[in-house]
């Protein structure tokens, strides 16, 4: 069984970092650093945790491109 997420693209393009050290910034221009430190932390439970750990693959697989084109 496959598991839909809760979100796409576009919602991903338009989501800001809530809280901490880099508050108010889009999701995917999160330093790599960070996101690589939430995901050996463990992302946030729900849509937020979620989206951060899209970035991660789209970072990893150097693919954010993809979302900042959707941001213009």
């Amino acid at each position: 069984m496959t598991m839909q997420p809760n979100f796409n693209l576009e919602d991903l393009a338009k989501a800001i970092m809530p809280f901490g050290k880099y508050k108010g910034r889009y999701l995917i221009n999160l330093p790599e650093h960070y996101i690589v430190w939430y995901k050996n932390k463990g992302f946030p439970k729900g849509k937020l945790g979620d989206m951060m750990g899209l970035v991660y693959e789209l970072q990893l697989n150097g693919l954010e491109y993809l979302v900042r084109k959707l941001m213009k």
